[in-house]
Formats: structure tokens, sequence, C-alpha cells
């Protein structure tokens, strides 16, 4: 079994630098960004799946290390965007976990939407297009059909049926 972590936490601008000043991170936290990205704690982890996520229990982000060093940069950068956002959510005491069968699936959950329009504002200024913001879309825990819903519930263009390959992690 993989090492999954030593639960030491580390601040999140000493890794992530410059992130205090990226409009999209200032639109998400607005004049307190520079203190929420001062305090804000990242965990490593090394393990062969996941992205980046935050914990339900006290706000913090993990991330999948090998994911930092191999992944594309831009989704990297963008999976940061998608996170703040929840980052902020879990501050403002809103249901962040991922409990599937729940109220609503993952594709449908408000605050899915709302961090995955964040990201898609900031993949927008940084120049892609809606077939490769729908690329983006796909990840391992979505087969087609639900990246084909998640993006019509993001006012994207869906594409004609396409490839069953996802985003590697």
């Amino acid at each position: 079994m993989a090492k999954r972590g030593s639960n030491k936490r580390h601040s999140f601008n000493d890794y992530f630098k410059g992130f205090q000043a990226v409009p999209a991170v200032r639109e998400i936290f607005g004049e307190e960004t520079d203190e929420v990205l001062a305090n804000l704690r990242v965990e490593f982890l090394n393990a062969r799946s996941d992205y980046i996520w935050v914990s339900d229990k006290d706000g913090h982000l993990i991330a999948n290390a090998n994911y930092l060093k191999q992944g594309e940069t831009r989704a990297v950068y963008l999976d940061l965007i998608h996170e703040l956002v929840h980052v902020k959510q879990f501050r403002d005491d809103r249901e962040i976990t991922l409990s599937f069968g729940k109220r609503f699936e993952y594709v449908d959950r408000p605050t899915e939407l709302e961090a995955y329009m964040h990201t898609i504002k900031e993949a927008r200024r940084l120049g892609m297009s809606d077939e490769e913001i729908f690329d983006y879309l796909k990840v391992t825990w979505l087969d087609d059909e639900e990246v084909r819903r998640l993006a019509k519930n993001l006012k994207l263009k869906v594409p004609s049926k396409e490839s069953s390959e996802h985003r590697a992690s």
C-alpha cells in the first residue's frame, strides 16, 4: 500500500507563490485573500490517484504530490482555483463533503457547479475554448455521460460524442 502522507501541513504560500495576486483568487476571497492564503495549509500525499481536494474536517488543502509534479501545468492551476472555491465554501460553513447518493450527484451539486464556474471563467481568461474546457472536465470519477451533463449544467458547448478518455491523474 502506498504511503498516503505524514499529516504534516505546510504553508500554501510557501509552495504556491503569487496566488494572492491572481485576480481569480482575489475574486474568490475578496479583501480576505491575503489573510486566507497566509493561513491556508496544504498537506502533500504520495498517492497514485486523486488530484487536489479540501479536507472537510478543517478546510486545509490535500494535494497528490505526484499529480503536482506530473500533471499538466494548466490543469493543476485550474484545479487549484477550483479547490480554493471549496476552501471559501468551507469557511462559509457550506457543505463540501462528497457523499455520493445524498441530495445531489456530483455533477449537480451547487458547490461543485459554483467551483467549476470560477474555474471556467479563469480557463476562458487563459484562452481555452469550450472544447478544451470540456476535455478538462474529463476526470477519472466521472463517466462520459456525467461529463456531458456537467458541461451542460455549466452552459458549455457540448461536442458530439467523443472518446471516453479521461484526464490522467
